[in-house]
């Protein structure tokens, strides 16, 4: 009889929230009532005695942070994206099934994942991608949004954990304790294939290039993790050196993998073009 119900599905591409903020609308809260009344129908009637619904969420929903301080469990919400904005919604529903229906939950909110079979609107498998293929390299902005970054492995050991141990009605924030900015992310992932790959003798580094920024970009995250290292005894294990080295490596021998997943999508980013003709509609401006 299942006991365990981890929900991890969502629609999570900031960029394509802001072109088709239904999709996220239809995915990540109507689908997660749906989740919500599969659950609580199940848990009533077969009363598993230890079923816990554990909802996978993101750092995301609490905003945008300034030069100093983390994300803590208690950190107000205030989504700035459509993406955002529909997970913290769903973090409502979770909890609200728990206070009216006494639904046993769990929910964990992450900072940004990477590592293995990460489809290529994702920046670091976009940026390894088109460096492979000597195609530019965009950057939002100045390149200064801070991220936490933190491997799938480590995010996986915690959410097991968490399903398994974590205490109902509780909320873990999981953060991978590895800050860093777009540029710097990309520099290391230029000077990483430049060590990878000794012959191809390419300055990566020269494929960098600053477009402009999306709407509503958030300037920084970071997670304080501690209560999930003192409740349950979580650690990262990954570096982001080790675990950008193992990323990077794993699409270098999956190249089969990346071709067949990019068919039809082009290593582009996805999304604002909704945004971009909407501003030029308030600049008066005709779309380009």
């Amino acid at each position: 009889m299942p006991d365990k119900v981890m929900h991890l599905a969502a629609e999570s591409h900031v960029d394509r929230s802001v072109d088709s903020p239904g999709d996220f609308i239809a995915t990540n809260v109507i689908g997660t009532f749906t989740l919500l009344d599969a659950a609580l129908a199940h848990w009533r009637e077969h009363k598993p005695s230890r079923f816990v619904f554990h909802h996978v969420s993101t750092d995301e929903v609490y905003g945008s942070l300034g030069p100093d301080g983390y994300f803590i469990e208690s950190t107000p919400y205030d989504p700035n994206s459509p993406y955002s904005a529909s997970k913290a919604s769903s973090d409502h529903l979770v909890r609200a099934w728990g206070a009216t229906y006494g639904l046993p939950y769990v929910l964990t909110n992450c900072s940004n994942n990477y590592g293995s079979h990460q489809f290529p609107e994702k920046l670091i498998p976009l940026m390894v991608l088109n460096a492979l293929a000597q195609k530019p390299l965009p950057i939002y902005g100045k390149g200064d949004n801070v991220r936490d970054w933190l491997h799938v492995d480590d995010h996986v050991r915690a959410l097991v954990l968490v399903a398994m141990q974590g205490e109902p009605g509780q909320t873990y924030n999981i953060g991978g304790h590895n800050e860093k900015t777009n540029l710097d992310v990309v520099q290391a992932i230029c000077d990483t294939l430049a060590r990878l790959l000794p012959d191809s003798n390419y300055p990566f580094r020269d494929l960098i290039t600053f477009v402009d920024d999306r709407p509503g970009h958030d300037q920084r995250y970071a997670i304080d993790a501690t209560k999930i290292e003192q409740d349950l005894g979580w650690r990262p294990q990954e570096t982001f050196e080790t675990g950008l080295e193992k990323t990077i490596t794993w699409y270098l021998e999956n190249q089969d993998w990346c071709r067949t997943v990019s068919r039809g999508y082009g290593q582009q980013r996805l999304g604002l073009g909704a945004a971009k003709d909407s501003k030029e509609k308030a600049t008066g401006r005709d779309a380009k």
